[in-house]
């Protein structure tokens, strides 16, 4: 098969399935397919990240490659006077997020089709979250890193998580390139969650 999760229109045949997950003593029901990144189930990097978010009162906040919507929809769930953005370029994955939205009764959510930033021209957020698509190369993922210092408010953060093995050192010293400040907030199974601030300066 020649497409992947990041491919704005999946040829995979559909397989859509139900799946409740809880984190953080909330429980959410989402719909995935074929065609969409951890249709299984909430993978455990995204977990992680959610587990580890702290977001702030009143809010902007980016998911830059939502997917079926799991982190910004818990985000949105967590502080409900946020309001959620979430962007991704596969077709079939903003549709899920969409359906789970208003399954799940939130919204202070909007689900929107853009490849990285391409779709939000000079909107700007508090906070940005990925879990960014490590299969597509380094370059797509460094510079999701560019494009979210360009787009948050001085002081505002990006939040990621990254595997060891798939890049993890390489986006630290990415981070460290951009950002005033970057902290590992998290370290779980060889999983790392990093926060980078923006500096107030900027």
């Amino acid at each position: 098969m020649s497409d992947h999760y990041y491919s704005p229109k999946p040829s995979a045949e559909h397989d859509v399935r139900q799946i409740s997950e809880t984190i953080r003593d909330i429980r959410l029901t989402f719909h995935t397919d074929a065609g969409v990144f951890s249709k299984g189930g909430i993978d455990f990097g995204s977990r992680v990240l959610i587990e580890s978010l702290e977001i702030p009162d009143r809010a902007r906040l980016l998911d830059v490659g939502c997917g079926y919507g799991p982190i910004g929809l818990f985000a949105a769930k967590l502080a409900a006077d946020v309001q959620v953005t979430m962007v991704d370029v596969n077709e079939r994955a903003l549709e899920l997020a969409k359906r789970n939205a208003k399954v799940n009764g939130i919204d202070n959510v909007e689900v929107l089709q853009s490849d990285r930033f391409s779709a939000l021209d000079n909107r700007m957020f508090e906070m940005i979250v990925t879990n960014p698509p490590i299969r597509a190369g380094k370059e797509v993922v460094h510079s999701i890193f560019d494009e979210s210092e360009r787009h948050l408010v001085p002081g505002g953060t990006l939040w990621i998580v990254i595997q060891k093995k798939q890049g993890a050192p390489s986006a630290l010293e990415k981070l460290k390139s951009i950002f005033s400040e970057v902290e590992e907030v998290a370290k779980r199974k060889g999983y790392r969650i990093y926060k980078a601030t923006k500096s107030l300066e900027s």
